[in-house]
């Protein structure tokens, strides 16, 4: 769907009803399993000669269409849907560095990664390396070493805002042969096209604003189509393969059998296949719900959020507010650049006050939900340090500039005014 906008592909992008009896709504596929047929045809399906579902952990129609749509709102080539955002990370991180090698990132990463990255993945051995000063873009430059497989960052940081020349970074990345992976959770492709300014991989946790309601965990992963994984660096996609041969019995690679869509076909039949996170076709359906109403979410979801940090500026209980819009922000300049409808509905504030008025503060909303998502049509409140970066030492929450006093607002459809009232007699009651 190439010839349509936005707002059409998100609602009828990868999907023809004449295919599926002539549903208007994509059907769930609620099957395990898929009737064959004929001998024959088995041997065309699992030598990939012919386009078909065998087994629902390979694939399944219903995730099928979210996969193509969101491949197409992203402009990839392929897309492959799990069954978290964590999946995700995880699979697009071992795949391009199967067998050893480093990962370059930062410090301004979801908790999660952060404690994955450090305490799993050198097991693995995949090593870390991080940008200290994640707003010198030369540093992205000389951290890399000669067995460094990826860049990878957060392209709205979590739980900061935080903002990276994607342009400039992609550009170092491909100077020096190696992929650019980015987390594209907060954006969304409706904010933002990371493929579009040379990102290689986009990775989403489809928990939060895709799907948009909070009642659904997934991931996806996106193929831009446009890494070259065969220079050399990156053998596990140009070695041949017993599993891949065709019906001569030929071993293939998954360069010769997908193409640009290489690293796509080896999530799907590596990691997918045998780590086995598969994405549900009900949970995938939740998603294409979701995505209908994508951009009327997020849109009203940044006036919102507009509209709070106005307000935020004035209370005389907050310290400092993070986000990339405002006057000062070291991330001006690149929310102008990059984020011409706005730079997402997450946000951190400095509340005034000491361990227990936080807790008051947080007990004091009426409003505000506490719990640990973003991206929700109701809007939330979490103390960072003890929620999303719990996991991280104080070490590193310094590295991840977030003090103790920092709280995390992720804004959702309600009424502004509203918010704005229930912050405010939070405040007081807090401070009281």
């Amino acid at each position: 769907m190439s010839n349509y906008k936005f707002d059409t592909i998100k609602v009828r992008g990868g999907y023809n009803p004449k295919e599926h009896n002539d549903a208007v709504s994509v059907p769930i596929y609620a099957t395990a399993s898929f009737e064959v047929g004929e001998a024959e045809r088995f041997d065309r399906l699992a030598s990939l000669s012919e386009e078909g579902f065998i087994y629902s952990r390979l694939g399944n129609p219903t995730v099928s269409v979210l996969e193509n749509r969101i491949a197409s709102l992203d402009g990839g080539i392929a897309a492959v849907g799990v069954a978290s955002g964590m999946a995700a990370i995880t699979y697009a991180l071992l795949a391009v560095a199967e067998g050893g090698g480093r990962i370059l990132t930062t410090h301004q990463l979801y908790g999660g990664t952060v404690d994955a990255l450090k305490k799993l993945y050198p097991k693995f051995g995949i090593q870390i390396d991080r940008i200290e000063d994640d707003n010198d873009i030369e540093e992205f430059r000389k951290s890399i070493k000669e067995d460094t497989k990826a860049i990878f960052i957060e392209t709205i940081s979590n739980p900061n805002a935080a903002l990276y020349d994607l342009e400039a970074i992609a550009k170092i990345a491909h100077e020096n042969n190696i992929p650019l992976i980015v987390d594209n959770t907060f954006a969304t492709p409706y904010l933002f096209n990371p493929i579009k300014y040379g990102a290689d991989i986009v990775i989403y946790s489809a928990t939060k604003a895709l799907s948009g309601h909070g009642n659904v965990i997934a991931g996806v992963i996106v193929d831009s189509g446009k890494f070259n994984w065969a220079n050399g660096r990156y053998p596990q996609f140009s070695e041949p393969y017993f599993t891949l041969k065709d019906l001569e019995g030929n071993e293939r690679s998954y360069i010769d059998v997908f193409k640009e869509s290489a690293f796509a076909g080896k999530i799907r039949l590596d990691y997918l296949t045998y780590f086995g996170a598969v994405l549900s076709p009900f949970d995938a359906y939740l998603i294409l719900i979701g995505l209908e109403t994508l951009s009327e979410r997020v849109q009203k979801q940044i006036n919102n959020t507009r509209k709070i940090i106005d307000y935020l500026k004035n209370e005389e209980s907050v310290a400092w507010i993070n986000y990339p819009e405002i006057e000062g922000s070291p991330y001006k300049f690149l929310a102008d650049k990059y984020f011409a409808k706005g730079a997402g509905s997450t946000f951190t504030f400095g509340f005034k006050g000491n361990t227990e008025q936080i807790y008051k503060l947080i007990n004091s909303v009426k409003l505000f939900s506490y719990q640990a998502n973003v991206g929700d049509a109701r809007s939330l409140i979490v103390n960072v340090p003890k929620t999303t970066h719990g996991e991280l030492t104080e070490e590193q929450l310094k590295l991840a500039r977030i003090p103790q006093e920092t709280i995390r607002l992720s804004i959702g459809l309600e009424d502004s005014e509203d918010l704005i009232n229930d912050l405010r007699q939070a405040f007081k009651e807090a401070l009281s």
